[in-house]
């Protein structure tokens, strides 16, 4: 997606976000910020978006995040304020392709359905690796695309609009996973049909 068309597109998801898309993504939600408090330590949220996750950390962890849109950010800070999450440290408009921290500056890195909305994903996924810790983790929750059945020819159906709904409907899995010092230590479907996918994967130490 071009990044215009990201603005665009999360500048009218923004007002009705928690509402909506936020609510079928809570399960993906809940269960990426539990294994990040298990974790501990130093956590950066890359697309945080209206800061649904942010109430879910852990109150003894410090959260960071950043996103692209400026629209949705100011939600999170409203959210931040009015329910006193001490523990986020920052929130920052920035360009999940080219981060404005130094190397090995978190823990954890944490993704939640962002990596098939940037514009280049393998760069996207490159930068988390890059800002992760040796030994750290990263963690993705995501809708990728199936190779058979009637939802995948939905999902084929749905691709052209990506630009308006501001995601890929088939997303392919493999793009994600060509970074060489991460490796996939687990993946794990969220629903019943399995429409979103929680991946952790580590930093080679």
């Amino acid at each position: 997606m071009k990044p215009e068309a990201i603005t665009a597109s999360y500048r009218r998801w923004a007002p009705i976000y928690d509402m909506t898309f936020g609510q079928i993504t809570n399960a993906g939600r809940k269960h990426a910020t539990k294994v990040a408090n298990d974790s501990g330590g130093h956590v950066l949220e890359v697309g945080v978006g209206t800061g649904l996750a942010l109430p879910y950390y852990n109150p003894a962890l410090k959260v960071s995040g950043i996103d692209f849109s400026e629209d949705m950010l100011e939600r999170a800070r409203t959210k931040v304020r009015d329910e006193n999450l001490s523990h986020v440290n920052e929130l920052r408009q920035m360009d999940a392709r080219d981060m404005d921290f130094p190397d090995a500056s978190f823990d954890t890195v944490v993704a939640m359905h962002l990596i098939s909305v940037v514009p280049d994903p393998e760069q996207v996924m490159a930068e988390m690796a890059r800002v992760c810790k040796p030994g750290g983790q990263i963690l993705l929750v995501n809708h990728f695309a199936r190779e058979e059945g009637w939802l995948a020819w939905l999902e084929r159906k749905f691709a052209p609009f990506a630009d308006w709904m501001g995601w890929h409907s088939n997303f392919a899995k493999d793009r994600v996973l060509g970074v060489h010092d991460l490796h996939l230590i687990e993946e794990k479907p969220l629903t019943s049909l399995g429409l979103f996918t929680f991946l952790r994967m580590e930093k080679a130490g």
